[in-house]
């Protein structure tokens, strides 16, 4: 694919150029610097891993001033080295794109300074995943957060339904309440009632009782 003139520089810039690696190329970079070169960088981690690009990120020491880096990207067991090299720049982190899936690669990386470059850091193994693989974890991501909305959802109505059974019971008790308090009040009234009555259904019968009483 052809990449637009300022695209293709860049690219150039940030990757240089694929070529066979020396036979002993791990321990030509390997070889005691200058006296002032900087250290070797430390913590060399490879995250945001896809099929066809990572990213690898590096620490330096806080004493020294490092102008640029050197990445060494290799193949594991192939003798083709990528050389990436970026001066002017105090990032601690690369993109390195156009890897293979499911291939397996090993980076070095170096610190650039005016008096030069340092030792290369401890080699970083890594592997690319598949495509499929890639596919497959953002799928059951996907599917995870669709049931975790599920879950959501269905918790909330069954808050909802407990809400409104909650109501229904208050408002079942209050009116027994207010039932209750009414057959409360109506009691004294009854007994006041059937005592008058009685009184009234009594009184003839003594009243007569007596007239005959006075008869005889």
């Amino acid at each position: 694919r052809q990449l637009p003139g300022e695209e293709r520089d860049r690219r150039e810039k940030c990757f240089g150029s694929l070529a066979p690696a020396p036979k002993r190329w791990w321990s030509q970079m390997s070889l005691t610097p200058a006296q002032d070169s900087p250290s070797a960088p430390v913590n060399v981690t490879v995250r945001h891993l896809k099929a066809n690009s990572a990213v690898v990120s590096w620490d330096v020491l806080e004493d020294e001033v490092v102008i640029g880096f050197a990445i060494s990207q290799q193949k594991k067991d192939v003798r083709m080295l990528r050389f990436i090299q970026e001066v002017n720049t105090t990032t601690r982190s690369c993109a390195l794109w156009d890897l293979e899936e499911d291939t397996e690669y090993i980076v070095h990386v170096q610190a650039i300074s005016i008096q030069g470059q340092s030792p290369a850091s401890e080699p970083v193994l890594f592997k690319t995943p598949r495509e499929a693989e890639k596919m497959a974890s953002k799928n059951k991501d996907e599917v995870t957060m669709k049931e975790m909305g599920s879950s959501q959802q269905l918790r909330t109505g069954e808050v909802l339904i407990i809400v409104v059974v909650l109501f229904m019971w208050a408002g079942v008790i209050a009116l027994f309440c207010r039932q209750y308090d009414i057959i409360k009040d109506n009691e004294p009234n009854n007994n006041k009632e059937k005592t008058k009555s009685a009184s009234e259904t009594s009184t003839p019968e003594h009243q007569g009782g007596g007239l005959l009483r006075s008869k005889i």
